[in-house]
């Protein structure tokens, strides 16, 4: 390992998530681990070509009660959870923090489909009158970050991106700029939706995104498998909090991790597929590794994007041959787990990079039965795979070409 903490890495003190796998972050680590997808048959999708789905354990109403619960979407509410739970785990005091220093900056693909189904049923039936007076909020884009900023009362920066599937990891590192500016001492940052709607599905499935495994739902999501077929609509929020270094060793505070380097790059090739040589990524990865002072050697683990795509995993492993050369590291995809979050996804696998090498273990990616032969990863399976893991990049890339790369360095 070339670097050591300088001040301009920013630690990460904090950790909080909603997945399928938990409504919590030590539960969904836990969740990973077992290695079990968590795919099953979706009453909200029933009568569909794709009836499945990898669904969050989570009641919004029990978990933040029904006053807040009236006013949030789901994914709104996924973002508040993993927000309160994240800041607690950095063991941040809200009521005496400077609210002034403190941003939020999260991402989401979408934002509210839910809310935009409901509101457009109620117009088609001729009843306008029944369409809640709250339903436009409740479905903007930067409701997520605001909620979070006035749940916590965080007063600094409160930004919202969308980069598509992107766009957890894209906040991640703009959060990350912000606190290395020295705009803010903590930034709380990640991503969150929830795409479990008959709309999702339907226009997926009709861009052949989708697998349609509907005969065992557990085995449809198969990062890198020969016998892969699209990827399951999946939801969730994964939260940080990010701090100036010195801020968190001064509240005595032990990181999980640094977060070192960030890159981003458009693949300017194509709306929804990706450059098939995996240039725009690798560009991404090369940033992030000299963001971080890294070398691809230094890199213990990646965790990767993962789709689960014909398209999409060829690109990403031509783009970490291209990084990394015939020396790639241990690949572990969480969405043949967790499913397809979006938006959510990048902050999921931020969460998860943080445990790894807080714990020097990577977990495993089932249902891969035979590796795409046109693909050569050490792709993790079967069983957890404890190692010593120094540093770990994290994919995310999303429709319109957009990258993503996180890289973290062990604390």
């Amino acid at each position: 390992m070339r670097r050591t903490s300088d001040g301009t890495d920013v630690a990460v003190t904090g950790l909080g998530a909603v997945t399928p796998a938990g409504p919590t972050a030590p539960e969904t680590w836990a969740g990973l681990l077992s290695g079990i997808p968590r795919a099953v048959p979706d009453p909200l999708l029933a009568g569909l070509a794709v009836d499945f789905s990898c669904p969050a354990p989570f009641d919004v109403s029990a978990r933040l009660g029904p006053r807040l619960a009236a006013r949030l979407d789901r994914y709104t509410g996924m973002a508040v959870s993993a927000a309160r739970e994240a800041v607690a785990d950095a063991r941040l005091d809200t009521s005496r923090w400077d609210s002034s220093r403190v941003a939020v900056v999260m991402g989401t693909a979408s934002a509210s489909t839910e809310h935009h189904e409901q509101v457009y049923a109620l117009m088609a039936a001729g009843t306008p009158e029944k369409v809640s007076p709250m339903a436009l909020m409740r479905s903007m884009p930067n409701m997520s970050a605001g909620e979070i900023g006035i749940d916590l009362g965080a007063r600094g920066p409160n930004l919202s991106v969308s980069t598509a599937c992107a766009s957890g990891a894209t906040a991640v590192g703009l959060g990350r700029d912000l606190v290395r500016s020295g705009a803010c001492d903590i930034a709380i940052v990640g991503g969150s939706e929830s795409m479990r709607t008959r709309s999702a599905a339907v226009c997926f499935h009709q861009m052949r995104a989708l697998s349609t495994r509907r005969s065992d739902p557990g085995a449809a999501s198969r990062p890198f498998d020969a016998g892969r077929d699209g990827f399951v609509l999946g939801e969730g929020a994964g939260v940080l909090v990010l701090e100036r270094t010195e801020h968190a060793r001064a509240r005595g505070v032990s990181p999980y991790a640094y977060l070192a380097g960030y890159g981003a790059s458009c693949d300017a090739h194509h709306m929804t597929a990706p450059h098939p040589g995996g240039r725009g990524a690798a560009e991404a990865l090369r940033r992030a590794l000299a963001d971080a002072g890294l070398a691809p050697a230094d890199i213990g683990h990646v965790n990767a994007h993962g789709t689960s795509t014909k398209a999409n995993d060829l690109a990403e492993y031509r783009a970490l041959r291209a990084v990394f050369g015939g020396e790639t590291p241990p690949v572990t995809a969480l969405k043949a787990v967790l499913g397809h979050a979006a938006g959510g996804s990048g902050g999921i696998q931020a969460v998860c990079a943080a445990f790894v090498l807080r714990h020097q273990v990577i977990p495993p990616t089932p249902n891969l039965v035979a590796l795409d032969p046109a693909i050569d990863l050490d792709v993790v399976t079967a069983a957890p795979r404890r190692t010593a893991v120094g540093a770990v990049v994290s994919d995310s890339f999303g429709f319109g070409g957009q990258n993503a790369v996180l890289a973290f360095r062990a604390a």
